[in-house]
């Protein structure tokens, strides 16, 4: 009896430190936060029950509109002189891979950046809206852009995001959601299981890897590129 107690004790440890106490998952978290919440937005980084942490960023765009910014990822994003221009003191470099013009879904965007000071390597592999929502929330006045978030120089994912541009009175506005602590070995563009994804994705691990320091540079760069777009594509788009 003592022996089964101690068995039992040992898989509740197990799933605690695999799963956290997650609450909401992603897409219901994207799907309230991004979707719903018309007009209420708060600009926070936060741990969550599951040791992850989200940075959410709010962005006023006057005179600009939803297909403008998708113009911007699907059409005009192509050189590191374009990528300079979305924030002249943080980015480095970009190149991409497997992308066709007019469309960023299976592309990803290869980028040297400064965030807090570190140059981070980065590949920003954009994946369908249904992944984080279950359905597509694209419509004429809106545009969602979802994507994980890895290293370039080693098959590992550590994050997802996912941005949404909605079309107002006089502008639009942006709302950007981080999910830090998300680990997956990839290979090209498919997750497989790993013991990295396992490790990783446990609440000790992120609990002692993941900080807020880190979150809220994050926080405060995706503030400041997100503003130098919004300045910029009134006058590059015409």
């Amino acid at each position: 009896m003592k022996k089964l107690f101690l068995i039992l004790v040992l898989i509740i440890l197990i799933v605690i430190a695999k799963f956290g106490f997650q609450p909401l998952t992603i897409s219901i978290d994207a799907q309230k936060a991004l979707i719903e919440e018309v007009g209420v937005y708060s600009n926070e980084v936060r741990r969550l029950p599951d040791g992850t942490f989200l940075v959410a960023v709010r962005t006023f765009m006057p005179d600009v509109k939803a297909e403008m910014v998708k113009w911007w990822f699907s059409d005009y994003l192509q050189t590191t002189e374009h990528y300079k221009k979305w924030h002249p003191k943080d980015h480095v470099w970009m190149d991409w891979e497997n992308k066709e013009k007019g469309r960023i879904i299976g592309a990803s965007h290869l980028v040297h950046e400064y965030i807090g000071g570190d140059l981070l390597k980065l590949r920003i592999q954009f994946v369908s809206p249904t992944e984080l929502f279950g359905y597509d929330p694209n419509n004429k006045n809106t545009f969602v852009i979802c994507a994980r978030v890895g290293l370039i120089d080693e098959e590992i994912n550590q994050a997802k995001m996912c941005h949404i541009v909605r079309d107002t009175e006089d502008g639009a506005e942006m709302r950007s959601r981080f999910w830090l602590g998300h680990i997956a070995k990839r290979k090209e563009n498919e997750i497989i299981p790993s013991l990295v994804g396992f490790v990783g994705n446990t609440f000790l691990v992120r609990l002692l890897l993941l900080n807020e320091n880190d979150a809220d540079n994050l926080r405060e760069h995706a503030k400041e590129e997100m503003e130098y777009l919004g300045n910029l594509l009134p006058t590059i788009y015409q």
